[in-house]
């Protein structure tokens, strides 16, 4: 009976190692935008729907920046160790609307060391950065002297250029969460995105982000029956504006390259 027992534990445990090994590998970097509702498990779930396999590891921390993965030695093993086929890169929700001189000398000069690094050791994975959104009431850790991301939309258009140039210069895609979620503000006003605080994403922000990256990822149109304990007509035009912003900026995020 022991080694009957002890047999199966094998079995199961093989079984458990050839599903990690015929996943896609995708490493989220990041701070609380990705970990808030567990966006990772959140796209795994509706890939496998799909027929897509992944297999999510995490390097995410509250409120950390580049700079701060760069500095981690979890994420400097993580990509030593290779083998990544997606690496999803999210910045802290302000410092890409900031000035352009500040954004170029933290954000890019750090986006690009992680970038190399990560094609350095998985040559063949594909780098998404993550564009998040606005604050809902414009940045809310302003600078004094800085006009230009006191509202949300203009927030929101400095985080849209801040993402896609980025994109463009590591030869990276860009998942537009961002670009959707201003839709959903403006077409369904009742979807409330955000959570009280007015910055991290409610469930509804967090399927619309979901959606995002599995259409980024498929790219091609599907529909999905998972609803997230979202009223069903909602989740439908999550789904709608997440691959109609993937798919209708195709060129600008980089997803012909």
């Amino acid at each position: 009976m022991k080694r009957i027992i002890y047999l199966s534990i094998l079995l199961l445990a093989a079984t458990g190692m050839k599903a990690q090994q015929d996943s896609l590998q995708i490493l989220w970097i990041g701070n609380s935008y990705t970990y808030y509702n567990n966006l990772p498990a959140l796209v795994t779930q509706l890939a496998a729907e799909q027929g897509l396999k992944l297999a999510p590891t995490r390097c995410l921390k509250g409120g950390q920046r580049f700079s701060g993965h760069w500095e981690s030695e979890q994420l400097q093993r993580a990509l030593r160790k290779g083998g990544w086929d997606y690496i999803v890169m999210q910045e802290q929700s302000s410092d890409p609307a900031q000035r352009t001189r500040d954004v170029v000398s933290k954000t890019y000069r750090y986006a690009h060391l992680i970038d190399s690094m990560a094609l350095a050791h998985s040559p063949r994975a594909k780098v998404i950065f993550y564009m998040t959104w606005g604050h809902k009431d414009g940045n809310m850790q302003k600078t004094d002297d800085y006009a230009l991301d006191r509202t949300y939309a203009d927030m929101q258009a400095r985080l849209r250029t801040t993402y896609l140039e980025l994109a463009y210069e590591n030869h990276a895609w860009c998942s537009p969460v961002g670009l959707a979620w201003q839709e959903v503000r403006r077409k369904y006003p009742h979807i409330e995105l955000y959570n009280k605080d007015k910055s991290h994403p409610s469930k509804a922000g967090t399927y619309l982000a979901a959606h995002c990256f599995l259409a980024t990822l498929l790219q091609r149109p599907y529909v999905s029956h998972i609803l997230f304990d979202l009223p069903q007509e909602d989740a439908r035009r999550l789904q709608l504006e997440a691959q109609t912003a993937v798919f209708g900026n195709a060129e600008i995020l980089g997803l012909n390259r």
